[in-house]
């Protein structure tokens, strides 16, 4: 049997055939090629010291034009596929995709501490609630101007991040400082949904704005649970080796 994602495609298909010609469908072979981060392998004998050395000399010396990096493919992508499709998407995580979290995590020394204050900055701890709540996230820049390039060409522009509604003001705050103006809707949990994958969630947010009649050109985030699932033409993973979410 089909997947969803086929069944979409089939969708697609029909309906264009029964309008007078099929539009052209991206193969995952004509997305640009995922990009590796410049990050070498953990120095043996393995210790923690050693790999938070590693990555903190990372994000010194190459996170940032990995991240330039990505976003580059996904803005030529993007300008180029937008005019091809009837309702253009583009779906966009938050943190450390929009949003970059590294002052909390540095405080941290990668640890994650959820409850707390976060007053002692740029020393921790620092509760990633109260951090949240400060709405002092950083931009993470190209991913700024991917957002203002497919606004441009008249891309529909939804966030979907693993937030939860409790912090929907201060994040929507956190994006207008940072000036990602004009966004089309901002997804969120509820408080209630506890127990699911992130990537069952957010499959299931990208098949509501597929539903809606969006063609979902382009998905970035930096976790693969913001990425599978489907319900998106091509996706681009920015680098995060700093912490795993499911």
């Amino acid at each position: 049997m089909p997947g969803d994602w086929t069944r979409q495609l089939l969708a697609m298909v029909v309906i264009a055939g029964v309008l007078g010609g099929a539009p052209p469908l991206v193969r995952a072979a004509d997305c640009p090629a995922a990009r590796e981060p410049r990050i070498s392998q953990p120095t043996l004998p393995l210790n923690i010291d050693k790999v938070k050395a590693q990555l903190r000399a990372y994000h010194q010396d190459a996170y940032t034009g990995d991240v330039e990096a990505v976003l580059a493919d996904a803005l030529s992508f993007v300008e180029q596929r937008a005019g091809e499709v009837s309702k253009p998407a583009l779906v966009l995580d938050i943190d450390e995709t929009s949003l970059s979290n590294w002052r909390n995590l540095e405080a941290n020394d990668f640890g994650f501490i959820n409850d707390g204050s976060c007053d002692r900055l740029p020393k921790g701890p620092c509760g990633f609630k109260a951090w949240i709540r400060q709405h002092a996230a950083d931009v993470i820049t190209p991913t700024r101007i991917l957002f203002n390039a497919a606004k441009a060409k008249g891309v529909a522009v939804f966030f979907v991040t693993g937030r939860h509604e409790a912090d929907r003001d201060v994040t929507v705050r956190n994006l207008n400082q940072q000036k990602f103006n004009g966004w089309d809707k901002l997804v969120m949990r509820t408080d209630a949904d506890v127990q699911r994958t992130v990537q069952d969630y957010k499959t299931e947010e990208r098949s509501k704005i597929a539903a809606a009649g969006y063609t979902i050109i382009a998905n970035v985030g930096d976790q693969k649970s913001d990425l599978d699932g489907g319900f998106a033409e091509c996706t681009f993973k920015v680098p995060n080796p700093f912490y795993f979410i499911r």
